[in-house]
């Protein structure tokens, strides 16, 4: 069995899905924002070292607090055939059609939440979805637990291996035949388990992780420019003011 991994965040598309999703939600239901207040201190405690990113994102799911477990799966979905859909790079979606034409099984592996990062999956045809699981309950709580931790770095392969038996049964020449994609110096584990990686806007620590002739890298056009364009998109998505579709 062959596989292609494909990370979620500025790497199928040219956002933070958390902040994107954010951002459907309040268009919605405005008197959210209120919530907010709740993540504050927290965001701060992340900017100076002193709050983990599993607490802040703990957090920062404040504005859902008290939403219905029925109807937050409702938006999950809707805010994956109506945003996510037409914000994903049409040259990574181009690489998801072409591994599926050749028989690879797609694994959808994010940090982000599980609540909607399995119905972005499912819109985007992907065969598996391995993301940071969020209990919720019957309504979702101010601070929602994440049982099994946050799903990053190291911890995407250990869940990867405990959840698909296909891909804990690989030998070497099997994963030199995978592939995957990513942003993010967090996963270098990820890249690493492959043969083929595929760097799609990476940051400077990423690329120099890399020898040239070791990852083909992808720079599709983003709808902003830069980090600081990328922090202006990130406040308006919290603050429910960000365009909701993307141009497909």
């Amino acid at each position: 069995m062959r596989y292609a991994f494909f990370d979620l965040d500025h790497t199928l598309l040219p956002f933070d899905t958390q902040a994107l999703f954010c951002n459907y939600v309040l268009k919605r239901h405005p008197w959210r924002i209120v919530l907010h207040l709740w993540f504050v201190p927290y965001a701060l405690g992340r900017a100076v070292g002193l709050v983990s990113t599993e607490t802040a994102k703990r957090a920062f799911l404040s504005y859902l607090a008290g939403m219905k477990r029925a109807h937050l799966r409702k938006l999950a979905r809707d805010f994956a055939h109506d945003c996510v859909d037409t914000w994903i790079y049409p040259e990574l979606r181009a690489e998801i059609l072409r591994h599926k034409h050749q028989h690879r099984k797609l694994v959808l592996n994010t940090a982000s939440p599980d609540f909607y990062a399995d119905q972005i999956a499912e819109v985007l045809g992907f065969d598996h979805c391995i993301a940071t699981q969020i209990k919720i309950g019957e309504e979702v709580p101010l601070r929602p637990a994440i049982p099994g931790g946050n799903n990053k770095r190291e911890a995407k392969i250990t869940a990867m291996k405990l959840r698909l038996p296909g891909v804990a049964g690989m030998n070497d020449e099997e994963r030199f035949h995978c592939w995957s994609y990513s942003d993010s110096s967090a996963d270098i584990p990820l890249l690493e388990f492959v043969g083929n990686r595929v760097l799609v806007h990476p940051s400077n620590k990423l690329r120099a992780h890399f020898p040239g002739h070791d990852v083909t890298v992808l720079t599709p056009p983003r709808p902003y420019w830069g980090a600081v364009g990328n922090i202006f998109a990130m406040v308006r998505q919290i603050l429910g003011v960000h365009r909701e579709r993307g141009p497909g």
